[in-house]
Parts: structure tokens; C-alpha cells; sequence
């Protein structure tokens, strides 16, 4: 699939001659010495990174390490010292303003952590405010802003005020004011992090439900790591500007980058984030309908096993046999596993939690894909072993 976004070797720095410290900064200055020394301030330092369409990223990180800065320059509402910004694989630090105004109308909506709703517009009139602004006609731009509001569950609220409004739902008439100019790509600068928890948890849902039928690009900027863990299908770490580790989830809680990004994951509960695909090992021995005893006890045999999955030319989950039971079957010279197949055996998605592995009795657990198909098998040995190198608790 091809990249939405491609940032390579970004930089903004603040101060006068700005650009001066970028051959410092590669040669290692230290960012203290460059703003004791010449009054430069580094926001962003030297950030690459590429985002395919439709994917969820989220930049994390303490206060002040460059993440607001980030994606600010992303449409150049902070205009970077140097480097890169690709949109489509156009590089829009070398268009003009007036290309620059019309990328912006197209490709991206922002969402902010205030609500930044107009008090005397109803909630309509608020989703309705950027077509408005891009002189879009009041029947059209109405129509795609109660598209929009009921995209985000506030059908039912579009005479009502901002002020009787609940916080998460202000917030949404944000994400619908940002979804009405359909943009390819959503920026969303702490978004949620004015919200009280439970209503958080239900905003994260209704995001992620809401990517699922519209399939937007979202750069998502939070603090919170739980909140990083359940949205991101990539996250990027940054401190002081630069980017300490980028990776998908798994990545992150599973091989972190250096003692900063262990500080941020120590206090996780892996268990809840890390899947079975994680500890599944593949099925590479099945056996099929076709096969007799005799061939199902040589492939476990070769492999030490003592039960082996059924699947059909398709790879779809058949069920199981136990070793003792064709061995039997193989003394009384049947052709067939048919009498013999365990077809209610535990399966799983592969983006099942080990939590909830930990809830399923009985050993071994069929891994298989929205098709049914076989992806692969968790032995009981396997998910302990994993707990345990992971040091979950």
C-alpha cells in the first residue's frame, strides 16, 4: 500500500537563524548548549518516519518533547527549519501558500484537546463552520454536516448549544466539525485528555469504531500510554524532539528502545495489550479429511506431539484428533479419522489478549483468521513462558 505520509530527517528549531543549527545538531551539539550558546530552542529534531493510508499512528511522549511541535508541521502550521513533509508524495514544504491553503482544505482535519466550539452557533452550525469558511453552499454543507453528526452519534443534537452538551459530547461535535470536510488525513492533538476517564474510554471506543467504517489516516497525540496502546496500530516515542522508539505495540512492550521508553511501560499490564499471534506457534503439521491413522500418527510422530489439528484443503479449522485415539483406529485398520475427530476444541482470533487466554481451560487453543482459517496453535507451555520473559503481573 502506498505511504498517505512521509516525514524524512525533520527539524524545526525556534530562535533567530534557525536554520544555523542544523549542521550543529548533526554533528551532536547538545540541545542545552545550542540554547545556552545562541538562544535556539529545538522543537523537532531530525524525525523520520512513514504512515500508510488508512493506519492509526500515535506520537507520545513527556510534556515539552516535541509532539505538539510534530504535528503542527505535518500541514505546516508550523513551518519546519528543515527537511521533509510528503502527503500523497507531494512535499509540501516546497508548495506555495496558496497550494499549501488548498492541501490543507483537502487533506486534513484537526481535532484539538478544547473544543474550540463557538458558544452562539448550535451544534449544526458548529460541525458546519469549516465548509462554511471554504464557501461551500448552505443546502451542501448542511447536508455533509448532519452526515457527519451522525457519524459520531449526535443525530437528534443539531439545535442544541455547545453549553448543554456533556464534555464528550462537545467533543464529538469537534471530531464531526473536522469529519465534515472529509479529509483523507485527522490530526488530533490530545484530543481526549479534557475528558474525564469513563467518558476517555468511551471516546477511544467510539474512534476506533468510527476508523473502522471511514478508514481515515489519524496522527493521534497523547501522553498516556494506555491510551497509546489501545489506539495505535504504530507509535512513535519522542523526548526532546527526537524520536527514541517507533514500532507497533507489541514492539514497544516487548523489546523497549533504552531505560526512557522502560520508565513508560513498567507499570502496563502487558497481559491486556499483547495477543495470541504473539505466542502462537505456527501450525505447520495438520492433517487433513483424506488422511488415514497411519499418516496423522506419522506427522505427530515426526513432530513429537501427541494431537494434531484437522483442516480442509482451504486450511479451514476442522477440529483435532489425540494421538492414543488414531493409534486405535490405525490397530483396527479404519480408512477414516471421521469417528474419531474432536470438533468442539477452544479457538481464538489472533488479536485475542493473553488476559483472556488465561480464561480458557483446556490446552491446546486453535488460532484462526475471521475465515476460520488455521493461523496457528497456543500450547499452556507457550503462554506461560511468555508471561514470564514479558515479567507480567
Amino acid at each position: 500500500m502506498a505511504e498517505k505520509i512521509r516525514v524524512e530527517n525533520l527539524y524545526k528549531v525556534f530562535g533567530k537563524k534557525p536554520h544555523t543549527a542544523i549542521p550543529q545538531l548533526q554533528a551532536g551539539i547538545a540541545k542545552q548548549e545550542l540554547l545556552k550558546k545562541h538562544q535556539l530552542t529545538v522543537g523537532v529534531d531530525n524525525v523520520s518516519f512513514g504512515l500508510e493510508e488508512g493506519q492509526f499512528l500515535v506520537v507520545m511522549g513527556l510534556s515539552g518533547s516535541g509532539k505538539s511541535t510534530l504535528i503542527r508541521c505535518l500541514n505546516r502550521l508550523i513551518e519546519p527549519t528543515h527537511g521533509k513533509v510528503y502527503i500523497d508524495g507531494v512535499d509540501i514544504t516546497e508548495i506555495s501558500e496558496e497550494q499549501l491553503r488548498q492541501k490543507r482544505q483537502a487533506k486534513f482535519g484537526m481535532v484539538f484537546q478544547r473544543f474550540a466550539l463557538f458558544p452562539h452557533r448550535t451544534v449544526l452550525k458548529n460541525a458546519e463552520y469549516g465548509l462554511e469558511v471554504q464557501g461551500v453552499a448552505p443546502e451542501l454543507r448542511r447536508q455533509k454536516a448532519m452526515e457527519a453528526l451522525e457519524l459520531v452519534d449526535l443525530k437528534g443534537w443539531e439545535e442544541s448549544y455547545p453549553d448543554q452538551l456533556s464534555g464528550g459530547m462537545q467533543q464529538r461535535v469537534g471530531l464531526a466539525r473536522a469529519l465534515a470536510l472529509d479529509p483523507d488525513i485527522l490530526l488530533m492533538d490530545e484530543a481526549f485528555s479534557a475528558l474525564d476517564p469513563l467518558i476517555r474510554r468511551e471516546m477511544q471506543d467510539e474512534l476506533l469504531a468510527l476508523q473502522s467504517r471511514v478508514n481515515k489516516t489519524i496522527v493521534f497525540i497523547t501522553h498516556d500510554l494506555d491510551e497509546a496502546l489501545k489506539l495505535g496500530d504504530k507509535i512513535i516515542i519522542m523526548k526532546d524532539g527526537a524520536v527514541v522508539q517507533q514500532g507497533t505495540p507489541e514492539d514497544i512492550l516487548t523489546s523497549p528502545a533504552d531505560d526512557y521508553v522502560e520508565k513508560f511501560i513498567e507499570d502496563v499490564d502487558v497481559s491486556k495489550v499483547l495477543t495470541a499471534e504473539s505466542v502462537m506457534h505456527k501450525a505447520s503439521a495438520v492433517t487433513f479429511p483424506k488422511d488415514g491413522p497411519k499418516t496423522a500418527l506419522h506427522k505427530m510422530k515426526e513432530i513429537g506431539i501427541s494431537s494434531i489439528m484437522v483442516v480442509n484443503k482451504e486450511r479451514q479449522l476442522l477440529g483435532m484428533v489425540h494421538a492414543e485415539d488414531t493409534s486405535k483406529l490405525a490397530r483396527q485398520h479404519e480408512p477414516s479419522l471421521e469417528s474419531i475427530l474432536v470438533r468442539d476444541i477452544p479457538s481464538v482470533h489472533p488479536s485475542t489478549s493473553l488476559h483472556e487466554l488465561f480464561n480458557i481451560e483446556s490446552f491446546p487453543v486453535a488460532v484462526v483468521d475471521d475465515e476460520q482459517k488455521l493461523r496457528g496453535i497456543v500450547i499452556r507451555g507457550a503462554l506461560l513462558a511468555a508471561m514470564s520473559e514479558r515479567r507480567i503481573h
